[in-house]
């Protein structure tokens, strides 16, 4: 499993996670899973973390799981190296205190510099697998906030960059689907756009890029964390000739 770190003290690490790995085993999913790679690497975060107790599939242990990125995102995740940095992370996550951005390309042309999607998210009412920020959405619907920043635009696609304020299941994913915009190559919420352009911009996978996240460490300090723009993405930029933004947020 190739996994990079992008910083570690002796409570935290966060690595770079490449698409097509789950963060843990859920009794549906198939592996490869990080927390193996926690498991071999930090042996000690065995009993770090909040295991869940499911209905199906009975205990599933997170050792040093704070959060979660889909299978197929790439980049930034916080892991809790001691049950120390499990408590500071995790209250950070409560209180909303720490920042989170995205890089992802969308369907169409978005022509608003900024934006924020408000909407609450709920169960899809079609599909067990999806959420729906939706009229029609079922059981709990529970607060989401997404806002964003238009990089660039051309040719029936949007770059962006995109703050979650929340961190629903499938945020980013649900609310661009919601707004008509939804995220590039997405096989769960724009399928019907992977029929029409199979393969957009060069993308086996959603283009959906956890860019950086900032914190603030045991001792107190504020962290930045980047992850390395991945190659689908520098490849997506040189397709569409943005090249100069990509340089000029610092992206390439």
């Amino acid at each position: 499993m190739d996994i990079s770190i992008l910083y570690e003290d002796k409570d935290i690490v966060a690595v770079n996670k490449p698409a097509g790995i789950v963060i843990h085993p859920d009794g549906k999913s198939k592996g490869p899973f990080l927390t193996d790679w926690i498991l071999e690497n930090y042996p000690k975060t065995k009993n770090v973390g909040e295991p869940v107790e499911t209905k199906d599939f009975g205990t599933i242990e997170r050792p040093g799981i704070i959060h979660r990125l889909d299978r197929d995102t790439t980049g930034v995740l916080l892991i809790a190296k001691t049950k120390t940095g499990h408590s500071a992370l995790k209250e950070q996550f409560q209180e909303r205190t720490l920042t989170k951005k995205y890089l992802t390309f969308v369907y169409g042309e978005i022509k608003d510099r900024f934006g924020i999607i408000n909407r609450p998210i709920g169960r899809s009412p079609n599909d067990f697998r999806r959420w729906s920020a939706t009229r029609g959405a079922r059981g709990e619907l529970r607060d989401a906030e997404t806002w964003y920043t238009l990089l660039a635009y051309r040719a029936g696609f949007s770059f962006l960059e995109v703050e979650p304020k929340t961190g629903r299941t499938h945020q980013i994913r649900v609310h661009f689907k919601a707004v008509n915009h939804p995220v590039v190559c997405d096989g769960l919420y724009a399928p019907e756009k992977i029929l029409e352009k199979p393969d957009a911009l060069g993308f086996k996978r959603n283009a959906l890029h956890a860019y950086s996240i900032e914190f603030t460490n045991c001792a107190g300090k504020k962290v930045m964390v980047k992850a390395p723009v991945p190659s689908d993405f520098l490849n997506a930029f040189e397709e569409l000739g943005i090249q100069d933004v990509a340089k000029k947020e610092g992206l390439c």
